[in-house]
């Protein structure tokens, strides 16, 4: 009789696990995000990422944001900006904003004449607005879609398309890429991204504040900023 006790319990416990499994999985498939199917590789890459934030990119920002003083980080900015300039205006070309165009490269012009190489951002005094566009937006506007979020370490977030992208913006178009000696190019690489890790530095606070779960503000922080960007500002309302 108690084995027969001990075996029906034994059942009871194994129905309730096996139920338990199926519906953790039911779970997990229904709280799938469409626009997150990689989220187990993302999460991965993007612990790798706080690693590397945490020990190296992070400690030489604040060291270069402490030791530099302001106009010098000022002017960093504003060389590597005017840099991209020809760039921005290429694309905005290739998405038929030829006005757009125009000014990014009339401030090309003035800033690395007037402005001293880009040193002073002279064209944005005389109110020539700086634009935001790269490959992957050019790709966005020719109806290439998303593909799906993914995380890069030291890269940080992108979509497949922009992935894509971002390689043409790097390896092909960014004038940086064509420096000779190598060593110059690189110092010069590894400038820019400190300078730009170091004017991220005010946000890491409120990121830290705000979100419960900091992958996911993220993702959804970029997926939101990047459709505003495609589209100008002006996004299509999203279906219900």
């Amino acid at each position: 009789m108690t084995e027969a006790l001990g075996a029906l319990n034994m059942r009871k416990v194994r129905g309730l696990l096996a139920a338990g499994v199926l519906l953790c999985a039911g779970l997990a498939v229904g709280e799938e995000n469409p626009r997150d199917p990689y989220e187990g590789f993302n999460r991965t890459m993007f612990s790798v990422n706080e690693a590397i934030d945490k020990y190296a990119a992070k400690p030489v920002a604040q060291a270069y944001d402490h030791a530099a003083p302001l106009p010098v980080k000022a002017g960093v900015g504003n060389f590597f900006g005017n840099v991209g300039d020809l760039w921005i205006g290429v694309n905005s070309a290739l998405q038929g904003k030829f006005s757009d165009a125009g000014l990014d490269l009339a401030r090309l012009a003035i800033n690395s004449t007037v402005g001293i190489f880009g040193l002073f951002d002279v064209a944005s005094e005389l109110g020539l607005e700086k634009h935001d566009e790269d490959f992957g937006q050019t790709l966005a506007v020719w109806g290439v879609g998303d593909g799906g979020y993914l995380f890069w370490p030291v890269i940080g977030p992108r979509t497949m398309r922009d992935t894509g992208g971002w390689a043409v913006d790097f390896f092909a178009a960014d004038p940086l890429t064509y420096v000779r000696p190598y060593g110059v190019r690189n110092s010069a690489v590894v400038l820019r991204f400190v300078d730009v890790r170091a004017s991220l530095l005010p946000a890491d606070k409120v990121v830290e504040e705000a979100a419960l779960d900091k992958y996911a503000y993220i993702r959804d922080a970029y997926l939101q900023r990047r459709r505003n960007q495609i589209y100008d500002g002006r996004p299509p309302r999203l279906d219900d």
